[in-house]
């Protein structure tokens, strides 16, 4: 189990660990993978037992005269024995065939720790996003306050407060702002709209009139992005529920049952032995040594076929059940018979058993060509693995700057905010690059989590 141990803080590690063992004894494909390997270990006892016997009886209705009696049933015993060396290899055959269904049961739970701790760190992106988003959306609902702040103060021309206390104050929905500043509006309007000229026609906006205006649009669009992200929270909590059920289903369990998740990932280093490759790193793999396992077999089963085209040798009894006869005078009269008897098979027909050679042969070609078909996918999958790890490694990095600089950007911004020297539009744009670094950080320290448990999964 510590081979695939991920790097995470506090108690989530436990988590993770006794979901792993869930996993491993509720499976159901582990579970299958294991029944399998225990129906393949009761092949060999099939296959290394003698035929069965043969038992023939006769009775006579009428008894058959003899010259030692009568005749009134015959018996007969055969026991057939197989070419030296049959036997042998077909438990060779199946033992070995036995031991690479091991190796698949093996890889099939090495799969699904995989599996669960892929499925694991994807909820842990969920919520995380899920956390980011409603931070965002509590942010946004500050930065209303501060604009309704701004919009009742140029309309009536008085102070509401500073912009921390409206930060601090309780935020209004969309539908109430929206009426708030349309009433805001409507003060600002009335009386403002003055003829500047007579004979032209023309009208003129005053400044009280422009700033109000700007301000209710500002209103407008964080309440438009508060909107957009409270749809967007929406989708993450239904997509939290998916990943919810299917990480369940790999624990053979209710997908309502609740997950524990871990509260943060850390980023820890590799070992250098997972990050050189060599062809002989997988020789230790579940899936090769199944293979090799299955070549090993074919091998066992052509030595067998090879036996079997030779004869096989029977040996039996016949007994013969006589009663004695009035009319015979012989000293044997009324004894019972016993003969023994040897019988020898004829393979005459070599086609098939050629074709049984010809078949093993094939299929042993077969199994070498999916052994190295096998390995070269699991070099392949190893080098994306390392170039995951290594790209979720610079991400980190790269982003773990940008969000120092961007927050600290950011909080400028939302001073001059309040104060009403910066505009809307920059700090909307900026507190969406904010948001989209957090999102892509946490998506990164995922994939470098996964990539790890990836490596360690295929270097076995």
């Amino acid at each position: 189990m510590s081979l695939f141990a991920v790097s995470i803080n506090g108690f989530s590690q436990d988590s993770l660990n006794y979901y792993l063992s869930i996993a491993e004894k509720s499976n159901p494909t582990v579970l299958q993978r294991y029944n399998e390997y225990q129906a393949a270990l009761q092949k060999v006892s099939q296959v290394s037992s003698l035929p069965d016997p043969q038992l023939e009886m006769g009775f006579f209705l009428t008894p058959m005269e003899l010259m030692a009696g009568n005749q009134i049933a015959d018996i007969k015993l055969m026991q057939m024995f197989p070419w030296f060396g049959v036997i042998k290899n077909a438990k060779d055959e199946m033992s070995l065939m036995a031991k690479a269904k091991y190796e698949a049961f093996v890889d099939a739970k090495l799969q699904v720790y995989l599996d669960v701790q892929t499925n694991w760190f994807d909820l842990y992106q969920v919520r995380q996003n899920i956390s980011i988003s409603e931070n965002n959306l509590a942010l946004l609902q500050s930065m209303e306050r501060i604009a309704i702040a701004k919009l009742k103060t140029g309309s009536s021309g008085k102070p509401v407060g500073s912009a921390a206390g409206q930060m601090s104050g309780t935020g209004s929905g969309a539908s109430s702002t929206g009426q708030g500043g349309m009433s805001g509006m409507g003060g600002s309007t009335s009386g403002s709209v003055q003829k500047v000229n007579s004979n032209t026609g023309s009208e003129s906006m005053s400044p009280a009139m422009s700033s109000g205006s700007s301000t209710l649009v500002e209103v407008y669009r964080i309440q438009s992005q508060m909107q957009e992200l409270e749809n967007s929270i929406l989708l993450q909590k239904n997509e939290e529920k998916v990943v919810q059920a299917r990480f369940n289903s790999l624990l053979n369990r209710g997908w309502e049952l609740p997950v524990a998740g871990a509260d943060s990932l850390s980023v820890e280093s590799l070992d250098m032995a997972y990050l050189t490759v060599t062809d002989s790193m997988f020789i230790q793999n579940p899936m090769l040594t199944m293979l090799k396992y299955d070549q090993l077999s074919i091998d066992a089963r052509k030595k067998m076929q090879q036996k079997m085209g030779l004869p096989m040798v029977g040996v039996g009894v016949n007994y013969s059940v006589i009663s004695k006869s009035e009319m015979s005078t012989s000293l044997m009269n009324g004894d019972d018979m016993i003969m023994h008897m040897v019988s020898i098979s004829l393979p005459v027909y070599r086609k098939k058993y050629k074709a049984m050679q010809s078949e093993s042969a094939y299929l042993k070609t077969a199994s070498e060509n999916n052994y190295q078909a096998t390995a070269n996918a699991l070099k392949v999958a190893y080098l994306e693995g390392l170039q995951q790890y290594f790209d979720s490694q610079r991400r980190i990095k790269l982003y773990r700057q940008q969000r120092e600089l961007t927050q600290k950007s950011f909080d400028i911004l939302l001073k001059s905010f309040a104060a009403s020297t910066t505009g809307l539009t920059d700090i909307l744009q900026i507190q969406q690059q904010l948001l989209d670094i957090e999102l892509k950080q946490v998506e990164a320290v995922v994939d470098y989590n996964k990539a790890i448990s990836q490596l360690k999964r295929l270097k076995q």
